[in-house]
């Protein structure tokens, strides 16, 4: 489905602007600069109002990244419990430093605030998908869901 049909079933959502971001980034992994403009057009706003949101909230992208988006948490709590050892397996696993995505456009890492887990931490989510508990030994095993 193209960005024009996802954003055109939002049109009469009151609000919709940012529930159309969100289907958009579900099928494209981001915000193209072409989608955000089609926004604005769509719900009758500014350009810059529509590239406001897009760039205001974290959860959206508006630069090409990895389908699956791997985000760790970096609040103390997942800190604190080994969030720095659970990115190095991550990075290892997959071969990409934090903020890039793989090669194979597979997956897309990147740091989040709490994610509201902090009682098994630390914790990491793929595309929403919390994971608590995470240890670097259940990496592997975890990114096999995905592959």
């Amino acid at each position: 489905m193209s960005y024009k049909e996802i954003i055109a079933k939002y049109a009469e959502v009151p609000g919709g602007i940012i529930e159309a971001f969100h289907a958009v980034e579900k099928e494209l992994s981001f915000l193209p600069e072409e989608a955000i403009a089609e926004a604005a057009r769509v719900f009758k706003v500014p350009a810059a109002e529509a590239f406001g949101v897009a760039s205001f909230y974290s959860m959206f992208s508006t630069k090409a990244r990895g389908k699956n988006v791997i985000r760790l948490c970096e609040s103390a709590p997942c800190h604190v419990a080994g969030a720095a050892e659970v990115v190095a397996a991550i990075e290892k696993e997959l071969g990409i430093r934090m903020g890039e995505s793989t090669n194979d456009g597979l997956f897309a890492l990147e740091f989040t605030e709490c994610v509201g887990q902090c009682q098994a931490t630390p914790v990491i989510t793929i595309n929403s998908k919390p994971y608590l508990d995470v240890t670097p030994a259940i990496i592997p095993n975890i990114l096999a869901e995905y592959k």
